[in-house]
């Protein structure tokens, strides 16, 4: 191996990140122009190196003739290799552009240095001023620094852990014959989805920018998104887009223009070739597209505030009674606990008693499979002791619909329990990957009367002690909760940002495309027996059809699994 001299070497050189013992002494984060738009590779760049700041930690930047840059992030006490590897794939999960093949390959894994010739030209340039790169150097980071950069990527690191674990059991599951042999990484990112983030695009598909840049704005406007909206997401989950417009001041100059376009282009397709899209929240809107259910005979419609009253009134008896009976079902009965949460929550959302939701809604809703829901929701029917009755069979694309009551043997408990605080949800987005425990624990918190102990938790939600504790652990460490003086309580953390840098958006999102592909095809099947003639619009189309959720929504199914 030639060793470092005082000289700069004639061609392109770089360094080993790792030592002879496999440990690295600076963290080296290469931010790629391969990988993204030189504006992309900027803001990655700028992201992490507040997140590094933040966390009390100094770094040396430096730029090459491409465009691309590096932070060098220097450590006092050497670090495992695996370690550090973990921590630079944990930061690609925030940071589109960056390569973590340096600290990938333990043998071979290299870095250009400021002052390396570039081979394209030029050296990489410093940044950071030479003698605060020298002082950094000197005094490195203390370990201090590395346990907070854990602490703030501590989603990002669940995320890659649980990826690799789903990477490692479809590896086994292959080599066992129980799989088909399906390429690792690959994702299932749409591709307009990763124009919007990497600024990276098909010239087959797309002659220049301008063209990538309106297919992705035709599709944010199709999916219910403003132009307030688009220009929030430049600077956040889609700086790509941004980056295909050049600069600032063309953004600025090109951008309401280009919007206006897309909403005139998508207006005039839904008038011509598709149903008019209802409006996302709308309490008359109709989970299946079908018409209003018809009763037959009783009362008519209940009125909002009685509707409102009865959830009330059902919830009381759920966590008076029906919980208790439902917990002895095991892990079916957390299943079934959390279905009729999400039945209550439906309700109080349509603000109907008479539910005609199907099974792939509830499923997106719950993170579960809809064979899954169709299996419980007749168990459930059964074990609610009359307060779920199904009234009419699924025909067509009509979804069997139930009707929720309060017995009149619940009637006095309901009216003699206080009501609670919040509201009643199924499974929210994060819980996809925190699991259907961490719900129910963190509902216990957020709905107490009081600030709870863990004896508390572990009364009110009927989970295990060992797995209470678990989830309190893994809440804890994610900012979701916190602890004082021996009782719980929440964070003011979003949910929603958790769930998104834990990943299980896109998943929740490719679970609705599914939902609406299926949900083509078996529309496709029944109209084969009314008529002959399909048109092109009625076809599925991944580009139109991957619906993306707007940034001010709260993720309710009841609103997006349409």
């Amino acid at each position: 191996m030639p060793k470092i001299t005082r000289s700069l070497p004639e061609r392109p050189a770089a360094v080993m990140v790792h030592g002879m013992d496999g440990n690295v002494a600076t963290l080296c984060l290469d931010f790629d122009t391969s990988k993204a738009l030189k504006g992309v590779v900027d803001s990655d760049a700028a992201r992490v190196g507040r997140l590094l700041s933040a966390c009390g930690m100094r770094f040396v930047e430096d730029f090459s003739p491409s465009g691309g840059r590096h932070l060098y992030v220097p450590l006092h006490d050497r670090l495992d290799g695996a370690e550090a590897r973990e921590l630079v794939e944990a930061l690609t999960l925030m940071a589109t552009s960056l390569d973590p093949s340096p600290h990938q390959n333990i043998t071979d894994g290299c870095i250009r240095v400021p002052g390396s010739a570039h081979k394209s030209g030029g050296h990489q340039t410093l940044i950071t001023p030479l003698s605060q790169a020298y002082d950094i150097l000197r005094r490195r980071n203390p370990v201090r620094g590395l346990a907070e950069l854990r602490a703030a990527l501590a989603p990002e690191l669940a995320r890659m852990r649980a990826m690799k674990a789903r990477e490692a059991k479809t590896v086994a599951a292959q080599r066992t014959g129980g799989l088909l042999a399906l390429p690792l990484g690959s994702g299932s990112e749409s591709p307009l989805r990763r124009v919007a983030r990497t600024g990276l695009y098909d010239t087959a598909r797309y002659k220049s920018p301008s063209e990538a840049r309106m297919a992705v704005l035709n599709h944010f406007s199709a999916c219910g998104w403003s132009l307030q909206h688009v220009e929030n997401e430049l600077a956040g989950q889609f700086p790509g887009l941004a980056a295909l417009y050049g600069s600032a001041e063309r953004r600025a100059r090109l951008l309401p223009y280009e919007w206006a376009k897309a909403q005139a282009f998508t207006s005039t397709v839904s008038s011509t070739q598709r149903p008019i899209p209802r409006k996302h929240g709308g309490k008359s809107a109709l989970i299946n597209n079908t018409s209003q259910t018809l009763t037959t005979g009783g009362a008519g419609k209940p009125s909002v505030a009685g509707v409102h009253q009865l959830v009330n009134d059902l919830e009381n008896v759920l966590y008076g009674v029906l919980d208790h009976r439902l917990q002895k079902r095991g892990r079916e009965g957390l299943s079934l606990r959390l279905l009729i949460r999400g039945l209550l929550g439906y309700m109080r959302a349509k603000e109907t008693d008479i539910l005609d939701v199907g099974c792939r809604t509830l499923a997106a809703a719950m993170g579960k499979h809809h064979v899954t829901i169709a299996r419980l929701l007749p168990i459930l029917a059964a074990a609610s002791d009359g307060i779920l009755t199904k009234i009419a069979d699924a025909r067509q694309k009509a979804a069997d619909v139930y009707l929720i009551q309060l017995p009149g043997q619940y009637q006095q408990l309901a009216r003699e329990l206080a009501w609670r605080k919040g509201k009643i949800h199924a499974i929210r987005p994060v819980f996809r990957a925190l699991g259907d425990p961490a719900a129910l624990v963190y509902e216990a918190i957020e709905r107490g009367r009081h600030s709870p102990t863990t004896a508390d938790i572990v009364r009110a939600s009927g989970i295990s002690r060992n797995a209470c504790s678990a989830a309190l652990a893994e809440m804890e460490a994610l900012g979701m909760i916190q602890r004082e003086g021996g009782t719980w309580r929440t964070t003011s953390v979003s949910l929603r940002m958790l769930a998104g840098r834990l990943g299980v958006i896109d998943d929740y999102l490719d679970q609705i495309s599914r939902n609406r592909r299926e949900r083509a095809i078996w529309h496709a099947y029944l109209a084969r027996f009314l008529e002959t003639h399909v048109d092109e619009a009625d076809l599925y189309d991944q580009e139109r059809e991957e619906h993306w959720v707007r940034p001010d929504e709260d993720y309710s199914l009841w609103h997006e699994a349409a």
